[in-house]
């Protein structure tokens, strides 16, 4: 199900869209005025793997200027609406090929949103096609790259004074969704693949990887528990409790 698409003003009649309100705000901070942004999916309970399409967000894709995508699989719904709304002339903008990240990364942990070095990138990105396509506020587009990126630097030396302090630290995940903000932070994930992938596919936890996640919180060596609520469960509930 489609949840309403969030707009933000815009003074100059570009429109950008994005899949999901993460890559929305990104655009509305680079943006500021100048455009209006979609986000297709803006709510944290909506699940973008188990989206359907609407008209409505195909027409939103069908009079855009610039599309954002995450691409790796996270977002394929768009995929499908692109190719219905017949818009050839938007840029599309696919954020893990601008992420640094290796495929074998991306294909274990699509959620480049949590890698800062890609967000940065993204960033970047957006700003130069947003000149590109609409000279005339190139200096608005830069300074408002360059206040992202002082931002961004700031949430930057918040990972390293964390990974200083707790460098090593034993963390657990439902999901791998984190893992790059926590890899970042340099904490060490304990969490048993086969918990986290049945997890994230919506398939039961086999009753010795469970064991063995309750067996790692009883030992008393867990620092931190990353909690996804977006794929809450009765397994997930118990890990939780």
């Amino acid at each position: 199900t489609l949840v309403s698409c969030a707009e933000s003003p815009t003074s100059s009649g570009l429109s950008i869209v994005a899949s999901t309100d993460v890559y929305g705000s990104i655009a509305s901070a680079i943006a500021g005025g100048h455009a209006s942004v979609t986000s297709i999916i803006d709510s944290p309970s909506q699940d973008p793997h188990e989206f359907e399409a609407s008209a409505r967000a195909q027409l939103a894709l069908s009079r855009a200027d610039v599309v954002i995508v995450n691409g790796g699989g996270y977002d394929d719904f768009m995929d499908v609406l692109l190719s219905g709304a017949g818009n050839d002339d938007a840029t599309i903008m696919r954020v893990v090929d601008l992420s640094a990240r290796s495929d074998a990364e991306i294909d274990a942990n699509e959620h480049v949103w949590y890698d800062l070095g890609t967000v940065r990138a993204l960033a970047d990105s957006l700003a130069q096609t947003l000149v590109g396509i609409d000279p005339t506020n190139a200096n608005a587009y830069h300074a408002n790259s360059q206040r992202f990126d002082a931002e961004l630097e700031g949430l930057r030396l918040r990972v390293e004074q964390i990974a200083a302090a707790h460098s090593g630290d034993a963390v657990l995940v439902t999901e791998p969704v984190p893992l790059y903000l926590l890899e970042a932070a340099g904490l060490r994930n304990l969490t048993p693949v086969e918990f986290s992938t049945a997890i994230e596919n919506g398939q039961g936890v086999p009753p010795a990887v469970m064991k063995k996640v309750l067996d790692l919180l009883a030992s008393g060596d867990i620092a931190l528990l990353a909690y996804n609520e977006q794929t809450e469960g009765p397994e997930t509930a118990h890990i939780l409790a």
